[in-house]
């Protein structure tokens, strides 16, 4: 039988793993078990490099899972099939906790790594379970939530933290006088008078049913991990030194994060990559230049905030956005947050005072429209905690300037070759690497 720690490792049966737990130096050492356990996973790529040989290697796979699946367009499932296997369960909830350790006593709630670590729990939860049975996965989505819900009958305000965080939305669930409704009998004895010529069956399978129970367990428990997360970093404060291991660990978090996304400092990879880099206002299309020379104020607001924020932001930090096609968060690539304060909110303030009148004299509050664009929420500042709020907007294709803002439309002869102002800056950006003959730019 499967345990539900193999699911959430945050339950009770999980907790009792952790308070079984040895000395935290013993989980640097080869654990001849867990080899053997993932050897023999099936389908199991079982090349050295793929094999965790202790806690530490088994925490970082954990995490590497997510993030090489997310962005790796080649992604091998067998590299990481051992995850599926529920026989590592002991093995994994000790993982689970040293991550959250390690994310909690060096970044914080607030941090990208934390972001990534709920996030991955997220999606292995929901990949563990679609590889059951219907009936194992109901059981054990069952045994979870009634573990998770405090009462039978459960009002939308014990969802607070989750919907304020916007894990879970309102829209995702079905309600009756503030009540939510996850149980056919609750559903039917509420609804079944309103329902006609309809089988009340088959409209609960439709709105409710498995998928809305799993979503509410996902979220959950995604919440709860973000909890322990915080409350490790609050007991981390009261302790002098963090324990060597969790830094460690810590450190292998961060890397395997960076690998994932553009570095600062080069243009054109060997690839064809254009990665992170200072922007080259000379690469610029002609709408962006008309933009930095001033708006007037007809359509000011939307060149700024619209077109102008997106464009600035992805040019800086992720200029590959189309060609990856991997939607990232500003953090993802800026996790500090120093290129947005000292690079791109400059820039777009300064469009903006160019603008005629100057933007923000008389509309100060669309500096908040401008931090909402990156992904930033409405608020006043940037910061981590705010991040998700809403979307990091990607730039307007030359079909959408042409219709909303006609007059930056000034089109060259590069601009004939291609649909969306950001390929032009990278068209540009590779003609200015082969005219400078940089010799990575030369490997394709």
């Amino acid at each position: 039988m499967v345990s539900v720690a193999f699911i959430n490792p945050l339950s009770d049966e999980g907790r009792q793993i952790v308070r079984e737990m040895g000395n935290l130096d013993l989980f640097r050492e080869d654990n001849a078990k867990l080899i053997d356990l993932v050897i023999h996973t099936r389908l199991q790529d079982i090349s050295e490099e793929f094999i965790p040989h202790n806690y530490v290697d088994l925490a970082v796979k954990r995490l590497e899972w997510y993030i090489r699946k997310k962005n790796d367009p080649n992604f091998n499932y067998n590299k990481y099939s051992f995850l599926f296997n529920y026989d590592i369960t002991r093995f994994d909830v000790i993982s689970f906790y040293l991550l959250c350790q390690a994310v909690g006593v060096k970044f914080g709630p607030n941090s990208r790594e934390s972001r990534a670590m709920v996030e991955s729990q997220g999606k292995l939860m929901q990949s563990r379970l679609s590889e059951f049975s219907r009936i194992d996965r109901e059981d054990l989505i069952k045994k979870i939530l009634d573990s998770l819900l405090s009462d039978e009958k459960v009002k939308w305000t014990f969802f607070e933290d989750i919907l304020s965080s916007r894990k879970l939305k309102l829209e995702d669930l079905v309600m009756d006088h503030g009540d939510i409704i996850l149980n056919r009998e609750d559903f039917i004895e509420s609804f079944s008078s309103k329902i006609e010529h309809r089988d009340p069956d088959k409209i609960y399978n439709m709105m409710i049913g498995d998928k809305v129970k799993e979503l509410i367990m996902n979220r959950m428990i995604m919440q709860k991990t973000e909890d322990y997360i915080y409350k490790v970093q609050q007991k981390s404060k009261r302790e002098i030194e963090p324990n060597p291991l969790l830094l460690e660990l810590a450190e292998k978090v961060s890397t395997v994060l960076s690998e994932s996304f553009p570095s600062y400092g080069h243009k054109v990879g060997g690839n064809g990559e254009i990665k992170a880099a200072p922007l080259n206002p000379n690469a610029f299309p002609p709408c962006v230049k008309l933009v930095l020379e001033g708006m007037k104020s007809g359509g000011r607001n939307d060149a700024i905030i619209l077109f102008f924020t997106p464009f600035v932001s992805y040019a800086r930090l992720y200029p590959d956005i189309f060609r990856k096609n991997v939607t990232v968060k500003v953090s993802d690539v800026d996790p500090n947050l120093s290129v947005v304060q000292n690079e791109i909110l400059p820039l777009i303030y300064g469009a903006a005072e160019q603008c005629t009148p100057p933007l923000f004299d008389d509309q100060p509050q669309e500096k908040i429209n401008i931090n909402a664009k990156l992904g930033f929420g409405m608020h006043a500042v940037v910061e981590l905690k705010h991040e998700g709020e809403s979307i990091w907007y990607t730039p307007m294709s030359c079909e959408k300037v042409k219709l909303h803002l006609p007059s930056l439309c000034k089109p060259d002869k590069t601009c004939k070759r291609i649909g969306n102002p950001l390929s032009y800056y990278i068209r540009k950006l590779w003609e200015s690497d082969e005219t400078n003959g940089n010799p990575e730019g030369n490997e394709d």
